[in-house]
């Protein structure tokens, strides 16, 4: 078991081109914004439609209140994850009530998070990656983990995640004492 790893840019883009290619509207936008927002499984799937756009139009920014902590977490919607967004809510006929990812089965209104699940597996499995190595919490990892190693700002990683505590955001990183090492190494005082 263990912390479930974040995928690189690379195979986000094998996942991104495969969706594109096989026309998979739904779940291109689901992705893509699953990259962006860095939300849990729950959260993510809570979403609905006006929490996301005003009118037709997407939001570059969104504000949602966690279910885990209860506190509001922002998070940016980049042009590539609206315009995927933007096709899915168009192609579903989606009105800004509805939920985002509806879910087929009437007892739920919405995709359930075992369901979801089983989609973040099926992308893995698309690019050749072990699905039992990647999970939900891989989509919500990737995009912190990528700042993370471009800039080294925990800070800044710890305020999208919506974390109280630095140690957390530390843990949930898994920053080691090598990537502190490393670090050390590289600033000459």
């Amino acid at each position: 078991m263990g912390q479930k790893a974040p995928l690189k840019l690379k195979e986000i883009w094998a996942i991104r081109i495969r969706l594109q290619l096989a026309q998979r509207t739904r779940d291109l936008a689901l992705f893509n914004l699953a990259i962006d927002s860095k939300l849990r499984g729950c959260d993510l799937l809570a979403l609905k439609v006006g929490d996301i756009s005003q009118g037709s139009s997407i939001l570059p920014r969104a504000v949602v209140i966690q279910q885990k902590t209860r506190r509001p977490v922002q998070f940016e919607i980049t042009d590539q994850t609206r315009a995927s967004l933007t096709d899915w809510i168009r192609k579903a006929q989606l009105p800004s009530a509805k939920y985002l990812f509806p879910s087929r089965d009437s007892t739920s209104p919405h995709l359930s998070t075992r369901q979801y699940a089983r989609i973040v597996q099926s992308w893995v499995r698309s690019i050749g990656l072990e699905d039992s190595a990647y999970g939900t919490h891989s989509m919500r990892r990737t995009k912190a983990t990528l700042i993370y190693r471009r800039t080294r700002n925990i800070r800044a990683v710890q305020l999208l995640f919506g974390h109280t505590k630095l140690e957390s955001t530390v843990r949930y990183l898994g920053i080691e004492v090598d990537d502190a090492l490393e670090i050390a190494e590289q600033t000459e005082v």
